[in-house]
């Protein structure tokens, strides 16, 4: 409350004498700098040597002020602080000076992609402000399509082989060594399928799952897969819809704050981010219940979930068998879940999660997580004001 009491009565009052009379959207955005602080995030590159770069942190201001207003291009951004006055004092640019060129904005966005600006930021607002001793009841996880502008990466086909390969199998004059290696190297790449024969025996493979348990949080994340490829899921009226692009797996309060964000590739299932998002999670804050859909339905996610002192509420899916309801108070808990529907909506429709014009993974993310970040600031101002 002293922070909003110092903004509305003598920070904005002060702008409105400077650069005139402020909009709603305006002082929107001067609320969402003042509660993420992104500019303590943002490293000098200045060494002192060949010509001084723009201010990083009034750029990093600018991309928020993005999110925030609801800009869909770089360029649309800098014809807007051209013409606004307002928004180019207060994103920091200097009044006297030009405004960098759209390049330079490019350049300076890849930084802060590379230096996961946007993440850093993200955590720590969560962690100050429901981190610590405050109790959360609710954590809805759900995943999201995201749509992206670049062609899908196809697996690597296995090399046919040529005529004199073949005829060298068949005469039997193939060397032994590069035959054995190959059918080596055939049986690690490719499992047989059918039935084992009699007397053999086949190790079993572990599931992605089984094999996050007992790994850290970094090692699960590098090994997730993130390129951009071809996803399929079920919308929420039943029907199959297909997208290029990527993933964004999300953990929401039932505040309605965006916890933790993970971008995956498309055709990635949502159980095999299940384990990470709530270690991330439970990392940042501390929550009473996990409430997921039937996406997510399997025993070691529930007692992953459990391990972490969390009561998993998880949509049972029966795959062809007898479905297990949820008990009355489950099933009144459970409604909280469509809070993660509203937060992917607000994402998609409010901060930009709609339209993506840059390419790679990182870029990608980071474009996403300057919108998770002015949502959660958003939600933070609606629950604490």
């Amino acid at each position: 409350m002293q922070r909003w009491q110092v903004i509305q009565h003598e920070l904005i009052p002060e702008l409105r004498q400077e650069v005139g009379p402020l909009t709603p959207k305006l002082e929107k955005v001067i609320h969402t700098l003042e509660w993420v602080r992104i500019e303590e995030f943002v490293e000098a590159t200045w060494c002192g040597v060949g010509r001084p770069p723009h201010n990083r942190a009034a750029l990093a201001s600018a991309f928020v002020a993005k999110s925030v207003l609801g800009l869909t291009t770089t360029g649309g951004l800098i014809e807007r602080l051209k013409m606004d006055r307002a928004l180019k004092r207060i994103c920091g640019f200097a009044m006297w000076k030009r405004l960098p060129s759209e390049s330079t904005f490019s350049r300076a966005f890849e930084e802060f992609a590379q230096a996961q600006l946007a993440e850093r930021a993200h955590e720590a607002l969560v962690i100050t402000h429901l981190g610590g001793e405050v109790l959360i009841g609710h954590l809805a996880r759900d995943a999201t399509a995201i749509e992206a502008r670049e062609k899908p990466v196809r697996q690597p086909k296995p090399e046919p082989r040529t005529e004199t390969q073949a005829q060298a199998t068949l005469d039997g004059t193939a060397e032994p060594r590069a035959e054995a290696a190959t059918e080596a190297q055939a049986e690690t790449t490719k499992p047989k399928r059918g039935r084992p024969r009699k007397g053999e025996v086949r190790e079993p493979k572990l599931k992605r799952i089984a094999v996050q348990v007992g790994q850290t949080l970094e090692q699960m994340i590098v090994e997730l897969p993130k390129q951009c490829d071809r996803g399929t899921k079920r919308n929420a009226q039943g029907y199959k819809v297909s997208w290029n692009g990527y993933k964004l797996h999300l953990d929401t309060a039932d505040c309605g704050v965006p916890i933790s964000a993970i971008l995956t590739s498309a055709s990635l299932h949502d159980s095999q981010v299940a384990i990470p998002v709530s270690t991330m999670s439970a990392q940042r804050v501390t929550n009473c219940y996990d409430l997921a859909d039937a996406a997510y339905c399997d025993e070691t996610i529930r007692a992953h979930s459990r391990s972490l002192g969390h009561v998993p509420l998880i949509d049972h899916n029966p795959r062809g068998g007898e479905k297990i309801e949820f008990t009355p108070h489950e099933a009144q808990r459970y409604k909280e879940r469509t809070q993660a529907e509203r937060t992917n909506a607000r994402l998609k429709d409010e901060f930009g999660a709609n339209h993506i014009w840059v390419r790679g993974h990182e870029k990608v993310m980071s474009h996403l997580m300057f919108g998770v970040l002015a949502l959660a600031a958003d939600q933070l101002m609606r629950l604490l004001l």
